[in-house]
């Protein structure tokens, strides 16, 4: 009796849904592909391949908009980290371990001033990361010329583009699970990860707990900008080398995990397990859209829609929980109403 209590109540959550989600794509895109090409073990490679460089875009989306924030810069800056990192490794002969420190201390920089526009001068996120990223993809073109710039590192490419186990488990998809796993435990075992949510759920009531608000912002979206330099390392070490547009566009694609995942883009729920799903879930589905044959650019409008489908699902979950809240207080209020009346008597 108490496992079915217990099934029941995991066929209610969230995470069930975003199985149920990923089992009909599989079965949609084994049914469309040619010969059942999606089941093919190569191409089930190239989906947890993919993985590699979204992860570190979705787990520092994710953590942002735990604590109700968005960072649309995050693309870009890790564009300008692969950049950084081939013209200190390839022309000035800078080690590579000393190359990665400097290239993630420059992204930090615009994390940090993202976070000092929208806590010092009050300026709005969108707009201000908006334009950071635009300063970043600027100072990348300004950087490279506007040429791709080659990485000849071999402990450095290893990372991007070895696999172990007769070559079907990627050494980059070993780091983005381990990195899942890291903030999973950071955000729900953790004082600080409670604080975050808490920031994320009400801000005013965070700070008279005694938790600063400002702090919290500073150090996730340091931390965000850090993780998408770390996407772009990535980046840059599976294409041997920095490109100009690299990772630019992908800053939806980590928010899209994120939130399909779901963390609500309201802040104060969701968690890395969800934004893990979320990410498989988006891989496998923009792997089937391009093995059906679908064009590059209709694929770009079914990202979108994907997107927009995750908003809508996050919208409604806000109400829900603002419904629930509401609920929970008028029961609370007639409770202590009725023993008013009660101690009256």
């Amino acid at each position: 009796m108490r496992q079915k209590s217990k099934f029941r109540a995991f066929t209610e959550t969230k995470m069930f849904t975003l199985l149920l989600l990923l089992a009909f794509i599989v079965v949609v895109f084994a049914v469309l592909t040619p010969e059942g090409g999606f089941l093919k073990p190569r191409n089930i490679k190239n989906i947890i391949n993919g993985m590699s460089v979204n992860a570190f875009l979705a787990v520092g989306a994710g953590c942002l908009l735990v604590s109700g924030q968005i960072d649309l810069s995050v693309g870009a800056i890790g564009t300008l980290s692969g950049v950084v990192f081939a013209l200190l490794f390839g022309k000035y002969g800078v080690p590579v371990i000393p190359a990665v420190v400097v290239s993630l201390v420059v992204v930090a920089a615009f994390g940090f001033v993202n976070a000092l526009l929208i806590n010092r001068f009050h300026t709005q996120g969108f707009i201000t990361t908006m334009a950071t990223g635009l300063l970043a993809q600027g100072l990348g073109y300004i950087l490279d010329g506007g040429k791709a710039i080659a990485i000849k590192s071999d402990a450095f490419n290893a990372v991007g583009t070895k696999s172990i186990f007769d070559g079907y488990l990627p050494i980059s998809v070993i780091i983005a699970v381990v990195v899942f796993i890291i903030y999973g435990l950071l955000m729900s075992k953790t004082k600080f990860g409670q604080s975050v949510y808490l920031v994320g759920g009400n801000p005013t009531a965070s700070y008279l707990s005694g938790i600063n608000p400002k702090r919290i912002s500073y150090i996730l979206f340091i931390n965000c900008s850090v993780m998408g330099g770390l996407a772009g390392l990535m980046y840059a070490s599976r294409m041997k080398s920095a490109t100009q547009s690299g990772i630019t566009n992908s800053s939806f694609a980590g928010m899209t995990a994120a939130i399909l995942g779901g963390i609500s883009f309201g802040g104060g729920a969701g968690g890395m397990g969800g934004a893990f799903l979320g990410l498989i879930i988006l891989n496998a589905f923009n792997n089937g859209i391009s093995g059906v044959g679908i064009p590059p650019y209709w694929q770009q409008v079914a990202s979108g829609a994907l997107l927009l489908i995750a908003l809508t699902f996050d919208y409604v979950g806000i109400r829900q929980r603002a419904f629930s809240l509401r609920r929970e207080a008028a029961r609370v209020g007639a409770g202590a109403n009725a023993e008013t009346k009660g101690d009256v008597r």
